[in-house]
C-alpha cells in the first residue's frame, strides 16, 4: 500500500485528490496539510511515501517545505502540483529535491499512475513537458571544481547513461537502446546517482543540463 500525503492551501483541491486518489485498492490517503510547514510536520509524523505538494502555498511554500523535508533525509518522495506547465518555480522545486510534477487537471488515472511511479523510485522525465521546463530554465553553466571531478569518476557507458537519462528515456528504453539488459542500466543508473552524490533521476537531469552533458534539442540518437 502506497502512503499519500495530500499538501495544498485549498481545501477543495486536497479533498478532490484524496478522493480521486482514496478510490484505488494500493493508494492510501495519510493526511493533509494546509501549507508547507504542515507539511513537513506532518510528512516527518506520518511517514507517507509520497507528498503531493502544491507550490503556492501561504506561510511557507512548496519549495522550501521541499527543501526541508530533503534536509531533514525524509523518505518521503516529493510529486510537485501546480497549475501552470511552465510555472517558474518547478525547476527550483526539483532543485530543492522533488522528484517530478504533474498538472492539476491531470485526469485521476494518469495521477495515480504518477503516484505508484515516484513511490517505486522513479521519476517523471518522460513527458515532453518536463524536458521543455528543463531546457527552457537551464543555461548551462560551467561546473564547479567539485561536480567536474565526480563527472570524471564517470564511465563513458555512465556517462552515455546520464545523457539518455536527461533526455527523458526510462530504463526499459536505454536498455533497448544500448542493446543491455534493464538490469545493468539499474546498475549503472545506481553508480551514476552514487558517484554524483544525488537523490534521485530528477537531480541527475538537472545536472545534466546545468553541466552542459546533455544540450536542449539532442535527441536520444545524438547522444
Amino acid at each position: 500500500m502506497t502512503k499519500i500525503l495530500i499538501a495544498d492551501d485549498e481545501a477543495l483541491v486536497r479533498g478532490g485528490m484524496a478522493a480521486m486518489l482514496s478510490a484505488e485498492d494500493d493508494l492510501e490517503i495519510v493526511g493533509e496539510a494546509i501549507d508547507g510547514a504542515d507539511a513537513v510536520e506532518q510528512a516527518l509524523l506520518r511517514r507517507p511515501d509520497v507528498v503531493l505538494m502544491d507550490i503556492r502555498m501561504p506561510n511557507v511554500d512548496g519549495i522550501e517545505a521541499t527543501r526541508r523535508l530533503a534536509s531533514r533525509r525524509s523518505p518521503a518522495r516529493v510529486l510537485i502540483v501546480t497549475t501552470f506547465d511552465l510555472d517558474e518555480y518547478v525547476l527550483e522545486a526539483l532543485r530543492a529535491g522533488a522528484s517530478g510534477f504533474v498538472l492539476k487537471d491531470t485526469p485521476p488515472a494518469r495521477l495515480a499512475e504518477a503516484v505508484r511511479l515516484i513511490a517505486t523510485g522513479e521519476a517523471l522525465l518522460a513527458p515532453t513537458i518536463t524536458r521543455r521546463l528543463v531546457e527552457h530554465y537551464i543555461r548551462q553553466p560551467s561546473p564547479d571544481e567539485q561536480t567536474a571531478q565526480r563527472l570524471a569518476e564517470l564511465t563513458e557507458r555512465e556517462r552515455e547513461t546520464l545523457r539518455l537519462i536527461a533526455r527523458g528515456l526510462s530504463n526499459a528504453q536505454i536498455a533497448q537502446h544500448q542493446f543491455v539488459a534493464e538490469a545493468t542500466v539499474k546498475t549503472h543508473v545506481s553508480h551514476i546517482l552514487t558517484k554524483l552524490d544525488l537523490r534521485d533521476r530528477v537531480q541527475a537531469v538537472v545536472l545534466a543540463y546545468e553541466t552542459g552533458i546533455v544540450k536542449a534539442g539532442q535527441t536520444p540518437d545524438s547522444v
